[in-house]
């Protein structure tokens, strides 16, 4: 069979939070150009399968969890071509609740750590597990997902800015280390997007007071904050994803690709 532009057949990739958002969108994606995708999900179980791809359960703030999924990978593929580092999670939280109407809404130890938890010692624990791996493969890639708020900031958003942005430099710092041994590390970064299916009144609820407006009034008219005019479609980041891991981007390291419609700072 002839392969594909992209070259991806027979590619083992692994996508965490892959079972929904758009990590799902990205193992789409990644079928479609003909790899061997798995979910690491913490949703759900070892040995299923979700769409026809091979699910293995991962808490990816448990290093035990990480390597076992991993083990589970290798064990039956024999190796783990990419990591997708896509599981995150976003709370917004103010610094300080300045009307003191909604204290559930200040940041907190718990909300930071929770945040800090999956999308900074997650993305850690699983590219480790990954790189071991790929070191002893010769090759690899690791692509971090992080956020155009990593680098412009966000209103209410804080600390989940802060984890992309240390996503960032993760990714460059680790594409300095690992280059060498042929393992590319690299991340893209989402800007505004189509629903995920994800958010929740609750979530609505806490991001509208963060912006000190109504749930009802947060903003769908992106003609003004985006250049493009539109937000973006989450089968465009999957698009991405599967290119960035491709051979056919062999020379892109240490830096982060953003796809937010023109509208990021850099």
């Amino acid at each position: 069979m002839e392969q594909s532009w992209l070259g991806l057949e027979g590619q083992v990739v692994i996508v965490t939070g892959g079972a929904s958002g758009i990590g799902k969108h990205v193992v789409q994606a990644l079928r479609k150009a003909g790899a061997e995708a798995v979910i690491a999900d913490v949703t759900v179980a070892t040995g299923d399968e979700l769409d026809g791809v091979l699910c293995v359960k991962c808490d990816v703030t448990s290093k035990e969890s990480v390597e076992a999924m991993v083990q589970a990978v290798v064990d039956k593929y024999g190796k783990v071509d990419a990591l997708v580092n896509n599981a995150g999670v976003n709370l917004p939280r103010l610094l300080v609740d300045v009307k003191g109407e909604k204290p559930e809404y200040e940041l907190d130890e718990k909300s930071f750590g929770t945040m800090w938890g999956i999308n900074v010692k997650g993305v850690l624990l699983c590219a480790q597990a990954c790189a071991r791996q790929m070191l002893k493969q010769g090759k690899g890639v690791i692509l971090n997902m992080s956020s155009e708020s990593g680098k412009e900031g966000s209103q209410g958003q804080s600390a989940y800015s802060a984890t992309k942005g240390a996503v960032d430099s993760f990714t460059r710092s680790w594409a300095k280390e690992l280059g060498k041994y042929n393992i590319r590390v690299l991340a893209c970064a989402p800007g505004i997007m189509e629903a995920t299916g994800l958010r929740t009144a609750r979530y609505n609820e806490a991001l509208a007071y963060t912006r000190g407006v109504k749930p009802e009034e947060l903003s769908t008219d992106y003609s003004k904050v985006i250049p493009l005019g539109r937000d973006g479609k989450l089968d465009e980041v999957g698009d991405l994803v599967a290119y960035l891991v491709s051979d056919r981007a062999s020379y892109i390291a240490g830096t982060t690709i953003n796809i937010s419609g023109g509208k990021s700072r850099g």
